[in-house]
């Protein structure tokens, strides 16, 4: 894959749809965990300019910042704390309209309004997150949840 991404369309679909082939092929036959949720974590945000993009590890009793492209972030979260830690808990994608709303929510940053949260499995186990936050209250839905699900599933 070349170091850039061409990215077209003029709907939310059309652009995962364009860019998921090209993150496919850039994290097909690379083994090392951390550079393809570094470089997921560049694509997505280079392509939708979302807020804040990337990944929660599971160690042991925590999630524990991976990569990401934003400002400063949450070093650790239990699980069922905040949305990751629903995530994580609930095994299941969580999307929140207004991250106001959303009962023990943590601000990391006040200028997130609207997240989404997918879990990434293996063999079974969620061994990751993937957090996105926007700065746009409801930005996110079941496009987004269809082809993160898509896109976590590479890395699997």
């Amino acid at each position: 894959m070349s170091e850039n991404l061409i990215i077209k369309g003029d709907s939310k679909k059309e652009l995962y749809e364009n860019l998921l082939p090209q993150i496919q092929s850039l994290v097909e036959g690379e083994t090392d965990e951390i550079a393809n949720m570094a470089n997921i974590s560049a694509c997505l945000k280079d392509t939708f300019n979302f807020w804040w993009v990337g990944f929660y590890r599971v160690i042991g009793e925590e999630l524990v910042l991976g990569p990401f492209q934003g400002p400063l972030a949450c070093t650790r979260i239990r699980k069922g704390k905040g949305v990751c830690g629903t995530a994580w808990q609930k095994a299941e994608t969580v999307i929140v309209p207004d991250v106001d709303a959303f009962p023990g929510h943590i601000a990391c940053s006040s200028l997130t309004k609207s997240e989404i949260v997918v879990p990434v499995f293996k063999n079974g186990d969620i061994t990751a997150v993937l957090d996105i936050d926007s700065e746009k209250a409801s930005n996110f839905d079941e496009t987004d949840k269809e082809f993160l699900e898509k896109l976590v599933a590479l890395i699997a």
